[in-house]
C-alpha cells in the first residue's frame, strides 16, 4: 500500500515507517512540523491537501489525532489511521473524531473507554511497541568508554514535569478550593492503577478552579468541552507528577546511587543530575548499562503503558515501573519486569534487585524476548491495517 506519513517529530515515528515498510508498504512523508513547530493546522492541511491531489494514496497516518487530517481525509474519502502514543490528547474532544473515514487507534484503555462510544466502528485499543533491531544496532556499536559512562545502579530518563507543572499557576484559590485538590491529588498518587480523579471533581470545584486558574485551556468551537476532563487530565495530574516524582528521587536517591538523566532542575534532590541524554544514541546505552531503570508513568496516562515500558526492555534493559493496570496484559510481572503499588515495595524491590544480579539480568533478558517476539512495530501494525480494513475484530 501506499502511505502518506503527516509527522511533527514523535520518537516512534521512525520506527513505525520501518515496521510499515517491512511489511511491504511504500511510505511517503509530510514533515513541515519537524523543521517549524509554529506550523498551523491551515498550513498543515494545505500542505496534505495538495499531496493528496499529486498522489494516490490508500491511506494517511499520524501519530496522535489531527482533526485538519480527519477532515480533508473525509472530503478524499481516504481512511485516516492515527495512533496516540500520549495523553491526553485534547485533540479527541474535536467533532471530528465521528468521521466515518477515521481509524483511531488508543493506546490507552481508559482513553479508549472514554471516546469509543463518540464512532464505535472507528475507533480501537492497541498498546504501543518497541524496535530491538534498532536499539540493538546502537549498543552494539558503542564504545567502551561510552558504556562505562552510562553504567549506573538505578537511572531515571525524563523530565521531573517541575518546569512545565500548569497547575502552578493556580492564583487566588480559596483555602477550601486548595486543600480539597491537594487532598485528591494525594490519594491519587497512592493508588496506582485506579483512576478516579475525574469522579471527585464536582461541578462547583471545576467552576471555582477555572476562575482562579489564569488561561484555563478552552476548547475550538468544534470541539466538545469537558472542563472536568480538561482541569483533572491538564492541571492535577500533570501536578501529580511533578510531585511524585521528585517524592521519588528523594526517597530512592537518599538510599541509593540515582543517576537523573534531565533538563530539570534537581538543586536540594540527592541525586546525579547528568543532564539530557540524546534519544536515539544515548538513552540506549543508559538502559542497557544501568542495573535497574525505573519508570514513573503520567499520571494522564491512566490504564497504559507509556513507550519508555517497551523501549527499556527493547535494549535489554531491567525494568523496574509503577503499576498500571494493562502491565499484565503485555508482560509476566516478576518474569519480564518488574513493578511497585506504594514506596515502601519500591524501596524493597530496588534494594532486592541491585543485589541479586543473575535473578535481574535473567528477567531483563525475559523482557527483551518478550517485546521482541510480540511487541515489535511489524506485529502491532499489522493488527492495526486488519482492524482498520475490517480484516479482524477487536478481543
Amino acid at each position: 500500500m501506499n502511505i502518506l506519513f503527516y509527522r511533527y517529530g514523535s520518537i516512534c515515528e521512525p520506527d513505525i515507517i520501518a515496521g510499515f515498510e517491512e511489511l511491504g508498504n511504500r511510505v511517503s512523508e509530510i514533515t513541515l512540523e519537524i523543521y517549524n513547530k509554529e506550523t498551523t493546522p491551515l498550513e498543515g492541511l494545505t500542505a496534505l491537501k495538495e499531496e493528496l491531489l499529486s498522489h494516490p494514496y490508500d491511506f494517511v497516518f499520524s501519530v496522535n489525532f489531527y482533526p485538519f487530517i480527519s477532515e480533508v481525509c473525509n472530503i478524499f474519502h481516504i481512511r485516516y489511521i492515527c495512533w496516540t502514543v500520549d495523553s491526553p490528547v485534547m485533540e479527541l474532544y474535536s467533532d471530528c473524531i465521528k468521521n466515518p473515514w477515521n481509524r483511531i487507534f488508543l493506546f490507552d484503555k481508559a482513553q479508549y473507554e472514554e471516546f469509543h462510544p463518540q464512532n464505535p466502528d472507528c475507533i480501537f485499543h492497541l498498546p504501543l511497541a518497541s524496535n530491538p533491531a534498532r536499539w540493538r544496532s546502537v549498543i552494539q556499536s558503542a564504545s567502551e568508554a561510552d558504556c562505562r559512562k552510562y553504567t549506573g545502579a538505578v537511572a531515571f530518563v525524563g523530565s521531573l514535569y517541575t518546569e512545565k507543572c500548569p497547575y502552578d499557576r493556580l492564583t487566588g484559590a480559596p483555602d477550601y478550593l486548595r486543600g480539597y485538590l491537594e487532598g485528591i491529588m494525594e490519594a491519587q498518587s497512592k493508588i496506582y492503577g485506579c483512576y478516579f480523579l475525574e469522579e471527585l471533581l464536582s461541578d462547583s470545584v471545576v467552576d471555582s478552579f477555572r476562575a482562579c486558574m489564569p488561561g484555563f485551556y478552552t476548547p475550538l468551537e468544534t470541539f466538545r468541552r469537558d472542563d472536568r476532563a480538561a482541569t483533572a487530565q491538564i492541571y492535577l495530574c500533570a501536578k501529580i507528577s511533578a510531585t511524585e516524582r521528585v517524592r521519588t528521587m528523594r526517597l530512592l536517591g537518599a538510599r541509593y546511587p540515582v543517576s537523573l538523566y534531565t533538563a530539570s532542575d534537581t538543586i536540594g534532590i540527592p541525586v546525579k543530575n547528568c543532564g539530557p541524554v540524546k534519544t536515539l544514541t544515548e538513552m540506549p546505552l543508559v538502559f542497557r548499562h544501568s542495573k535497574i531503570n525505573l519508570n514513573i508513568t503520567a499520571k494522564a496516562i491512566r490504564t497504559a503503558l507509556p513507550l519508555r515500558v517497551f523501549d527499556v526492555l527493547a535494549c535489554g534493559g531491567f525494568l523496574l515501573t509503577n503499576y498500571q493496570s494493562e502491565l499484565a496484559d503485555c508482560f509476566t510481572i516478576g518474569s519480564d519486569l518488574d513493578c511497585y503499588t506504594c514506596e515502601e515495595e519500591l524501596l524493597d524491590k530496588t534494594e532486592y534487585y541491585l543485589t541479586h544480579d543473575a535473578e535481574r539480568r535473567e528477567i531483563a533478558h525475559n523482557g527483551l524476548e518478550t517485546v521482541s517476539k510480540y511487541h515489535n512495530y511489524p506485529e502491532r501494525l499489522l493488527t492495526m491495517l486488519s482492524l482498520a480494513y475490517g480484516l479482524s475484530t477487536e478481543d
